[in-house]
């Protein structure tokens, strides 16, 4: 329900607090949030932790969230392979595992997916049956539907993916986002942007992507869509972009984009962590590429500050 949310997002937020103290912040009347929380505890999702003796009256017993009231496990695919993770319900990583995946079209990469959540359950110390469910990450942009994949970010093969499908294979109820979405709402939850409402969150992995929180909601726009810093223009006329327009911050300051400048320059291709490696060992060509993708991509959030 709506008030059990409220709670659960109230400990969450402020950590330890008492039954009168969730009262007050939620404004909540005493017994809701006492009939809730003893409907959490015994679900498993509050905890009660040592009491707080006060200057006078009973002891207060204050309540937190219990990291092994649920799990949750995350799945990052993209043009680098694969990272499964284990999660409890405080944000803590109980496992982790990176694979490589050579062929990235969904029947071998969600029998990858299935390895490795199998593998994690077989490592984890836990009560699987707390495991809610599985998200899924992968570069996008989606279409205005909702899940297709489209664009030379994307993964072949994964134009039109069957989520409930991957999810029948993982074994898990499945729920699908873009990364930059995802990390957005990880950074929310568990990040320095815990106590923020409003916030934008770069993500720069193959593309250019946002993660917009918006009062407290990530703003997903119409088409799903809404974020893609990649195609904000950024020289009018300038170098061709896959989107059909010219100049976008993703010719300038994209990994591919960065990796076709140096390789020019040193007559070698360099894959872009090596690249910025060398930028940190104070290689010229490799610092002058990531500073000058750096000023654009500078650039380009004052205008998203500035909406």
């Amino acid at each position: 329900s709506h008030n059990r949310r409220v709670v659960i997002e109230t400990v969450r937020l402020h950590g330890s607090l008492s039954r009168a103290e969730i009262a007050r912040l939620t404004g909540l009347t005493s017994q809701t949030v006492s009939n809730i929380a003893d409907e959490l505890q015994e679900g498993g999702m509050l905890r009660a932790d040592a009491p707080r003796i006060g200057a006078r009256g009973q002891p207060a017993t204050p309540l937190s969230i219990d990291p092994d009231g649920a799990y949750s496990v995350g799945l990052q695919f993209d043009h680098h392979g694969l990272t499964a993770v284990l999660v409890d319900l405080a944000g803590q990583v109980r496992g982790r595992l990176t694979t490589r995946v050579s062929d990235p079209h969904p029947d071998t990469a969600v029998a990858q997916m299935a390895r490795s959540i199998k593998e994690l359950r077989a490592r984890a110390t836990i009560d699987w049956s707390r495991v809610l469910g599985a998200g899924l990450a992968m570069p996008g942009p989606f279409n205005p539907s909702g899940q297709r994949l489209m664009g030379p970010t994307s993964l072949p093969g994964w134009e039109d993916p069957d989520v409930d499908a991957i999810a029948k294979r993982i074994g898990l109820p499945l729920f699908m986002e873009n990364d930059a979405k995802a990390a957005a709402i990880g950074e929310h939850l568990h990040g320095r942007a815990k106590r923020l409402s409003s916030f934008v969150y770069l993500f720069i992995g193959m593309g250019l992507g946002t993660g917009l929180f918006v009062d407290g909601h990530v703003y997903k726009g119409a088409g799903r869509n809404a974020g893609e810093i990649g195609h904000i223009i950024v020289e009018a006329d300038g170098r061709p972009c896959h989107c059909g327009n010219r100049g976008c911050l993703e010719t300038f300051a994209g990994a591919p984009a960065i990796e076709a400048l140096v390789g020019a320059s040193l007559g070698e291709h360099v894959p872009i962590i090596e690249i910025a490696t060398r930028a940190d060992q104070d290689d010229a060509s490799c610092r002058r590429a990531m500073s000058d993708a750096g000023r654009h991509i500078g650039n380009a959030l004052a205008d998203v500050c500035n909406l």
